[in-house]
């Protein structure tokens, strides 16, 4: 597999949807690219192509500022990129911004390029105090959505999602 099937698109974005989430921004990668593609679609959700994460959680946290509710997605890797922004926006002043990322780097990567972005990302999210979840059973990804979307607003902070294993590969 070389990316999300279409049902699980479908699980992530009746998730979405129910979580109230309005609002996505985005660098597409391989795996979560069908996503991008059906949230750019849906007149549910108003859709912005960054030409990085940071940016991109800047953009975020606009949109929350504005009123919406926001998910950036991105491969993990861009997290180290994002890092800056959140916490200088996101910590600082205590806005909420989901992040779905997909996990490189998870057991069973193939590429070499792959492993050591997800030797960093469990580190750097516990740095940032960022609550994730990974998921990587099919059954867990639309309540995954509400409930990380939950903590998000509960807490006024960022939350992560990190979709792995088999899901994307």
């Amino acid at each position: 597999m070389t990316g999300l099937s279409g049902d699980l698109v479908d699980q992530i974005i009746a998730g979405l949807k129910e979580a109230k989430v309005d609002f996505a921004a985005g660098l597409p990668d391989g795996w979560l690219l069908p996503l991008h593609v059906k949230v750019r679609e849906d007149p549910d959700f108003q859709y912005v192509r960054v030409p990085n994460e940071g940016i991109g959680v800047s953009i975020c946290v606009g949109a929350w500022l504005g009123g919406k509710t926001p998910v950036m997605m991105m491969e993990n890797s861009g997290l180290r990129v994002a890092s800056e922004t959140i916490a200088r926006l996101c910590m600082f002043a205590r806005i909420p911004v989901l992040l779905l990322m997909s996990y490189r780097g998870d057991v069973g990567e193939t590429e070499y390029w792959g492993i050591q972005h997800g030797v960093v990302m469990e580190p750097l999210l516990k740095a940032l105090r960022i609550p994730y979840k990974i998921v990587r059973h099919r059954d867990e990804l639309r309540k995954t959505m509400v409930n990380a979307s939950n903590t998000m607003n509960a807490s006024l902070y960022p939350v992560a999602v990190v979709i792995g294993g088999e899901l994307v590969w």
